[in-house]
């Protein structure tokens, strides 16, 4: 069998965006904030940030180290609103290295990752706080595990709340 670069380099990149998607995932199943849905939240980002990724959520906040340290902080920042829709937009990947065999398995390799985020939280007051930011990702392969986040910086380009009426307002009733 020959190696098909192109190929193996163009599923390598929908792999690290697929990192972005899953986060956005686990971090709504966070936001329901039920023993559960934070147990399963904290089971996907265990699968999708290295065990020392560092994550930066900006200047408000302390950077945190690994996926559990993680899941406190959005449990402390998301605990107190109802639930949240996070919605990935653009994602840009650069493969920045990748080193395959003769069967085109991936060996090793590193990769930037831009993601756009829309981020809905719903208040109790019948309102909706509307985050908008950037995340920037490097992400790296771990043999015989895929691949993985292993730094995650947040920026925050906008933000405001926005009345919905009647139709938001379930928020921790």
């Amino acid at each position: 069998m020959s190696c098909h670069e192109t190929a193996a380099k163009t599923q390598a990149i929908q792999e690290v965006e697929y990192l972005r998607r899953w986060y956005a995932k686990a971090t709504d199943q966070i936001g329901i904030a039920t023993p559960e849905s934070i147990a399963e939240g904290r089971a996907i980002y265990h699968r999708i940030f290295t065990a020392d990724a560092q994550l930066d959520a900006g200047p408000d906040r302390e950077p945190q180290v690994g996926p559990d340290a993680w899941v406190d902080l959005v449990v402390g920042a998301l605990g107190e609103l109802g639930p949240t829709q996070h919605l990935i937009g653009t994602q840009l990947v650069e493969i920045k290295s990748l080193e395959l065999d003769a069967e085109c398995k991936v060996l090793a390799g590193m990769a930037s990752m831009e993601s756009y985020l829309q981020a809905w939280h719903e208040q109790k007051d019948e309102k909706v706080w509307l985050f908008l930011g950037t995340y920037f990702d490097e992400a790296v392969f771990i043999p015989g595990t895929g691949w993985r986040i292993q730094k995650m910086k947040l920026q925050q380009v906008a933000g405001e709340t926005r009345y919905m009426g009647a139709a938001v307002g379930s928020a921790l009733d």
